[in-house]
């Protein structure tokens, strides 16, 4: 599908029912009419050619065309009796993104129309686009729904599944090394746990909602592939929470450990300052400048100071290891 790009216009396709299609242009979009075969039109909704299209010319109710061009949205579904508005989200993994900065993607799905939105691109989609080049794409809007639900929660599942290995690594690194950097790795985790469930939880329910709308055009087996789609999304929920509680108890363990290190550093501390300071009272006293002070023409003063110092030291060692602080 190398048709030449047109303003606002990601693809268009014009699907034969049979797994392909062929791509088609905006003057091909404004004569379609409702046929045995399926217009799907895909958009980047930030595009003011695709937003002019949606608002004005698409024939859409004015909600949802606003659903389709807005630039905040939570994974939802609305039938009504023209059709069916699902709003998804999918992992980025476009280069150099966080996997947990969730793309939306908005489709609006008729018995003989798709348009489909999206500003980043994602690679369901595109997966879509390639399979009808190869003609295994999607037959009818029904199968374009399941497609595209199947490929998000693929993706998610991918990414849910290296989230979960490096709650394994920073478990591992939490008992071998002791280190305050770790606070950070697994603060970091967690937020990326948090951001994905923010809108996996709610699409499970949609994707739960999807099994029972009242709309033609999604027969009995795309019902039931939505049902294990929503049951993969719920198991990817839990999984969610499994590594968020595993991280939780990462954080704790490490918490621990630094503490009982800080306590050990200060016990130390502690038995150091007990030992010496006695002897710095002594050395202190000994060493005011004032009057009177013995041993000041004795030339083993100085000798004498240095046992006592030292047996002293001796004693309160002895003193501390009977005790068993030391």
């Amino acid at each position: 599908m190398n048709k030449e790009h047109e303003p606002g216009l990601i693809a268009a396709v014009l699907l034969d029912g049979k797994g392909g299609g062929h791509q088609v242009g905006w003057s091909d979009i404004e004569k379609w009419s409702p046929s045995a075969e399926t217009l799907w039109i895909h958009m980047d909704y930030a595009d003011p050619a695709a937003g002019a299209w949606i608002l004005d010319r698409s024939g859409l109710d004015p909600t949802i065309a606003q659903a389709l061009v807005a630039e905040e949205t939570r994974p939802r579904s609305l039938a009504t009796r023209g059709g069916l508005l699902v709003i998804l989200r999918g992992a980025n993994l476009n280069e150099g993104a966080d996997a947990d900065d969730m793309i939306a993607v908005r489709a609006w799905i008729e018995a003989n129309r798709i348009i489909t939105t999206r500003h980043r691109p994602t690679r369901a989609i595109e997966t879509i686009r390639v399979s009808i080049e190869t003609g295994d794409g999607p037959t009818d809007p029904g199968d374009f729904l399941v497609q595209l639900a199947d490929g998000l929660t693929a993706r998610a599942s991918d990414a849910i599944s290296d989230l979960e290995d490096e709650v394994d690594k920073l478990e591992d690194e939490v008992l071998s090394a002791e280190s305050y950097e770790l606070r950070g790795k697994i603060a970091e985790f967690r937020r990326s746990a948090i951001r994905f469930r923010r809108y996996l939880a709610p699409q499970k329910d949609v994707l739960t909602r999807l099994q029972s709308e009242r709309v033609e055009w999604l027969s009995d087996i795309d019902r039931a592939h939505l049902r294990e789609i929503g049951d993969r999304t719920l198991r990817l929920v839990e999984d969610l929470d499994s590594a968020r509680d595993r991280a939780a108890v990462a954080q704790d363990e490490l918490n621990n450990r630094l503490t009982e290190q800080m306590n050990r550093t200060m016990y130390v501390l502690s038995i150091v300052a007990g030992i010496f300071l006695p002897l710095g009272l002594l050395t202190g006293l000994l060493g005011i400048n004032v009057g009177g002070m013995p041993g000041v023409d004795s030339e083993w003063a100085f000798i004498v100071v240095c046992v006592v110092l030292v047996l002293t030291g001796v004693f309160l060692t002895a003193f501390f290891r009977r005790k068993g602080w030391i």
